[in-house]
Order: structure tokens, then sequence, then C-alpha cells
């Protein structure tokens, strides 16, 4: 059973290949002019999609197709070429054209998730009896589409994450002059609204002591990303213990998001719904050019 559907699979395949260089099916210095053909992209683009929905392993997802090692080896490969960033861009450039983005209300929070391998950045989590966890702090539009994280240590608190999750926003291009961030009582602090101030951000930070439903604000739209990501099981329960990689699978699971809620949002995209081979090359059309 594939990991995603068709219609959903197919644009994303479209522009990831779009993404790679030229490169001969058979090694130009190999001294007898031939060798095994190169395993084709596709069919590691698949068990890369796998591993992130299904959360298991390179040898567990490996078969006669390819080998656990091949995966590894592709999917550094494609984090040296910034294929996956690149086609996270790509994909929010597309939502903000066609759909829009909603920058003028951003919310901001951490989530904590099971890192049972370790890694460059996980730490003890104070939340889990002191095992191996890993925190991102993610950001979000007004509406939930996910537009940058910056991973640490399941025991560092979300404040001090604050300043380096907001400079994801120099990579959006022109913002609003007027932003509002949505922020939980865990930011509020006089540090929280000076860091805000000098960069003429407007916080809406909820109180320490006061309880208040999280739909009363914007911040519900950020939880619901981070469910949204955790159904991700690679994320939920990360075994990756470089940061490049654990990023790069982020920006793969943020991609499918973004480009699902841009399918299901157009319009004239109602038939990229059905998984027919015509509604599939209608939707890539639309979020890769």
């Amino acid at each position: 059973m594939p990991a995603l559907p068709s219609w959903l699979t197919e644009p994303l395949w479209d522009q990831f290949t779009a993404l790679f260089p030229e490169r001969p099916q058979f090694h130009p210095d190999h001294p007898l002019g031939c060798h095994r053909r190169r395993i084709s992209d596709r069919i590691i683009f698949d068990k890369m999609l796998q591993l992130l929905r299904c959360g298991c392993s390179y040898e567990a997802i490996a078969d006669t197709t390819c080998s656990a090692t091949t995966i590894r080896t592709r999917r550094d490969e494609w984090i040296r070429l910034g294929v996956f960033a690149r086609l996270k861009q790509i994909a929010l450039n597309s939502y903000d054209r066609i759909v829009g983005l909603v920058l003028d209300q951003i919310a901001v929070d951490g989530s904590v998730t099971k890192a049972p391998g370790g890694g460059e950045a996980a730490r003890r989590s104070p939340v889990d009896r002191g095992k191996e966890g890993l925190k991102r702090s993610g950001m979000t539009d007004g509406y939930g589409i996910p537009l940058g994280r910056v991973l640490a240590g399941a025991n560092r608190h979300d404040s001090p994450l604050l300043a380096p999750t907001l400079d994801r926003l120099d990579d959006l291009g022109p913002l609003p002059d007027d932003i509002t961030v949505h922020l939980d009582a865990g930011y509020d602090s006089d540090k929280t609204r000076a860091l805000l101030n000098e960069r003429g951000l407007r916080g809406r930070i909820a109180h320490k002591g006061e309880k208040a439903p999280v739909q009363a604000t914007q911040r519900w739209r950020i939880e619901r990303t981070h469910a949204w990501q955790n159904a991700f099981h690679r994320l939920a329960r990360c075994y990756e213990r470089r940061t490049s990689v654990i990023n790069a699978f982020f920006d793969l699971a943020d991609t499918i998001i973004t480009v699902r809620r841009l399918i299901r949002t157009d319009d004239h995209a109602v038939a990229a719904l059905i998984p027919t081979d015509a509604a599939v090359r209608s939707a890539a059309a639309r979020w890769a050019t």
C-alpha cells in the first residue's frame, strides 16, 4: 500500500525530479565503461516517503529494488544538493501565489518528541523521565502552514528559541508591516516582549496563571500543525542522529502538508482529489509552474 495517495505523490515527484542535476546512467570513470545501472531516483523517493510516514528502519524498508545503504547514500546526496529545502521553498512560494500565506498572523510554539537513538540535538527530556528527546520550535502562518523550525534538545525552554525561530521569516521575502505573533504562557516575560519590539512585531502572549482555551487565540493552529507533523511517525519518534537528516525529513513533511492544503484549497484542483492520471497532471502543473 502506498505511503501517500497518488494525487499527492505524483505532483511531489514531478517537482522533486526537476531539481536534480543531469547525471549519466553509468559512471563515466568506470574502467570497463559499464557497471550496474544506477538505482532509479523514483524508487528511493518512494522509500523516503514510506520511511517518513511509517517510521520504520532503513533495513525494514529495503527489498530487492534497493538496499538500506543505497537509501542512506542517496538521501545524503539529496541533502548535499539542498533538494529537500528547495522543494519546501517552492511549495511555500506556490501556496503564497495561488492561495496566499497569512503572514500578518504568526504563531510560534515548541513541541517535544521522543529521540530514542539520541543524536546531535537530542537531550534528556524533563517530561519523559529523563529519556532522550528532541524539541522543535515551529512557526506557522495564520492558517497553520509550516514556515520553519529550529531543532534543540528536549531540555531547552521555548523562550530562548524564539529569536532563531523568527529568523526564518527572512526567507519569506516581503512581509506585512503589521505582524502579530501568537505565543503561549511559556513566552510570558519582559525579555520576549523586548525581543518582539526590537523586530517591530506585535505580541499576543497568554499570561501565566490565567487559563484560557487555546481556541481563544490563533495559537490552536500551530497545535494542529504539530499534530499534522507528528502524524509522520519518523518525526514523532526520531531515530535519526544527524540534525541535517532530521531537517530534511521535516522539510519533506512540511512540503506534503503545504501541497496537500494547496490542492484541496484551490477551486480548480477539486478534480485532483480523484486519483486519476489527468487530475494528477493537472494538479502538478498548477503548483510546479
